[in-house]
């Protein structure tokens, strides 16, 4: 058994994880610990404190309780906030208090972006217009190319959780409008329900989706070299496989 461990502010889709495990259909447990969201608003104050590193540790000790190996904050906009520098220093910190491997969604996107050899990219965001800019930053400092940029405008994780599958392609299909030259799209808020959809999305949109709660588990897995075969969470999870779900 192979327990990953995963911070995840508030409660929005936090059921993504459970429908992941089940996709996943191996000996992989995933753990998730809810930190406190504080002032749920896509604005960089609220993130930079939901992201804080007190607010993280104080979800450590849960994890480390549950066996996880491995620790991913699942909040991407609680980690690019802080730029390229500041979300590797988040990270260590991070390992650190849970004395284990640790990263973020920011930087699961980038390792995701780069396992499938994706150099341009459209992101289709639910956060406002500023925040949306701080995320296509971070990636570029990755040297990632963001070929677009589609804001919804949404403050709250609250309103983003409410999202069903109509809203989430809308989404997709607006980012990705004007825009021929991206090699994959990009979803970036772990609030948005994504994973019963992944596989449906990539094959309308003819390109590999990269969503913040499969790119968390991916990410996970690789932070404790497990790989899994498992087609119905997209592209990025049919590389060439150690286990076969």
């Amino acid at each position: 058994m192979t327990a990953l461990g995963f911070l995840y502010p508030g409660h929005s889709a936090e059921d993504d994880y459970q429908r992941i495990e089940q996709l996943l259909g191996s000996d992989i447990r995933l753990d998730l610990v809810h930190t406190d969201i504080g002032e749920d608003a896509h604005r960089v104050d609220a993130l930079l404190e939901m992201g804080s590193a007190d607010r993280l540790a104080a979800g450590v000790e849960a994890l480390r309780l549950s066996g996880a190996e491995a620790v991913v904050w699942a909040c991407t906009s609680g980690s690019f906030v802080y730029g390229w520098k500041g979300a590797h220093e988040q990270v260590r910190t991070l390992a650190q208090a849970a004395g284990m491997p640790a990263s973020s969604t920011s930087f699961a996107f980038v390792h995701a972006a780069r396992e499938l050899g994706v150099r341009r990219v459209a992101i289709g965001a639910t956060y406002p217009a500023d925040v949306a800019e701080l995320f296509a930053e971070f990636l570029r400092a990755a040297g990632i190319e963001v070929t677009a940029i589609h804001s919804a405008g949404i403050v709250t994780a609250a309103e983003v959780g409410e999202w069903g599958e109509d809203e989430l392609t809308s989404l997709a299909r607006e980012a990705l409008a004007a825009e021929s030259d991206a090699e994959a799209l990009l979803l970036p808020d772990t609030a948005l329900h994504t994973a019963s959809h992944i596989a449906t999305l990539e094959k309308h949109l003819a390109k590999p989706v990269l969503t913040a709660n499969q790119v968390s588990v991916w990410e996970a897995l690789r932070l404790t070299t497990r790989k899994v075969n498992a087609p119905s969470l997209g592209t990025l999870f049919t590389r060439e496989s150690l286990v076969q779900a």
